[in-house]
Formats: C-alpha cells, structure tokens, sequence
C-alpha cells in the first residue's frame, strides 16, 4: 500500500513540475506577435518591467563615419569571444534591435549572430519571392510593399556578410543609407510635385469658372447686340422703303411737271403760230 501510495504521489509532483516550467515558459514568451521578417532575429528576451526600469533601453545609432581603428587592425589576442561581442554591438549598430511593451513589461529582440551558409541565402530568395506574391507586391511601378520586402531581403544580406566581415558589412549599411536618403529625396519631390499639380488644377478649376462666367456674360451680350441689331436694320430698312417712296413720289411728280411744261410749251408754240399768221 505504501508502494502505491508512492507511486500515486509521483505523477503529481511531476505535473506541478511541467506547471512550473510551462508558467516560466510563457513568463520567457511574449504573447504579441511581431510581424515576420525576412531579417533573422533571435527569441525575444524580457529586460524587465516598466515600473521597475522606469526608462527605455536606448541603443547608440550607426556612425558613418570612418571604420575605428580596432576592426581595421586585428591582432592574433583577439579571441574568439572577444570577436564574437564585437560582432553583436556592430550588429546593433547597423541593425537595431526590436523593443515593445507588452503590458508593464518590456521585450527586445536582437538580430541574429548565426552564420550564414548557401542554403541559407537560397532559402532567403525563396521566402522573398513567396512573400512577394502572397502580399501582392506589383511588379513594376511604385510599390510601398515591394519596396519593404527588398528592403528586409537586403538588412538580412547585411546581417549575413557583417557576420563574416565586419568592415564589408559597413560599408554596405552606409550603401544602405545613401539608398534610403535618394529614395527619401524622390519621395520628398514627388509629393512636392503632386501638391503642385493639385494647387495648378484647383488654379484651373478657379479660372475655368471665371472664364464660364465670363464666356456667359459675353453670350448674354452677344445676343443683345444681335437684338439691337435686328432693330437697326429693320429701322434701315423702313428709312430705305421710305426713300424709295419718297424718291419714286418726287420722279413721279417731276415728270408730271415736265409733261404739264411740255403741254404749256405746246400751247405757246400755238399762240404764237397764231399771232403771227393772223391777218393784218
């Protein structure tokens, strides 16, 4: 009976023992979840909570200027360990680590320090192109999705050649940054430019209402004038039928003055025929 009484009693201490390790499991594990990346990090680590650091871990931002002195000469005392931490901070310099709170606790997340093989560079090109077409990034054109995609795909080629030459992975993030200043500047003038174009079509919008305005006005006047057009050449018309009239009454009269001469004249011709044929 005691035997078994044991034997009872060891399940239990056992399934208390996986409650335990399970609860520190997720104490270790961040419930939110980071969006993918195709930059290799490693697992989240708690640095603590909020209320107990009461500040945000900062971390020293990437100097672009010459490479220092120790990673141009490396001498034969440098261990392996020693190699390794360096790596990590120019890591850190290049590729920032990830922080977020959860609640009052406060994650970060750190670029990976694994070496990189050919697999590895095969595997990045297959979840870059898979990524591509499950996101629907275009093909051609101006494409914010593409453009971050690329931009994941060419922080992990950084990541994968700092680790095997630091100095190379320099000069790649300083390549990096020049790419993200131009691309900065032609995103800086193509809003400039579109808010240009915006204010010259609301310009034309304005104008294209005056000059409706204007072209009706000008219509309104347009057909006034034709009115008072149509006035004066029926005023000219009347004034020239009245001449007519006129002038046709005047040739009228006139030739009757002349026939009335004429029959006076006649008349004359007569008399005076008379007067010197009459007998003395």
């Amino acid at each position: 009976m005691r035997r078994l009484k044991g034997n009872a009693r060891q399940p239990a201490v056992s399934s208390s023992g996986a409650t335990s390790k399970q609860k520190l499991a997720e104490r270790q594990t961040p419930k939110t979840q980071i969006a993918e990346s195709l930059l290799r990090y490693d697992k989240p680590v708690m640095l603590g909570t909020t209320q107990d650091t009461g500040r945000r871990v900062c971390h020293k931002p990437l100097s672009t200027g010459p490479v220092p002195g120790a990673l141009r000469q490396k001498t034969s005392s440098n261990s392996s360990e020693a190699i390794r931490q360096q790596t990590e901070e120019i890591l850190n310099a290049i590729l920032p680590p990830r922080e977020w709170k959860e609640g009052n606790q406060l994650w970060i997340q750190q670029v990976s320090t694994m070496p990189c093989s050919r697999t590895d560079v095969v595997h990045l090109e297959s979840q870059l192109k898979i990524k591509l077409q499950l996101m629907q990034a275009r093909q051609t054109g101006i494409c914010p999705v593409r453009r971050e995609l690329y931009s994941q795909c060419f922080d992990e080629l950084i990541r994968q050649v700092t680790i095997n030459c630091a100095e190379r992975g320099l000069l790649l993030s300083r390549v990096r940054e020049e790419i993200q200043m131009t691309i900065g500047i032609y995103h800086r003038l193509y809003e400039s430019s579109v808010g240009y174009g915006m204010r010259t079509i609301l310009l034309a919008e304005k104008n294209k209402d005056d000059m409706e305005k204007k072209v009706i006005d000008l219509q309104k006047e347009k057909e006034d004038i034709v009115v008072e057009l149509d006035e004066q050449l029926e005023k000219r018309d009347k004034i020239i039928k009245k001449e007519v009239e006129r002038r046709e009454a005047a040739i009228l009269k006139h030739t009757e003055n002349i026939e009335e001469l004429k029959e006076t004249i006649v008349d004359l011709k007569a008399q005076l025929q008379q007067t010197f044929t009459a007998p003395k």
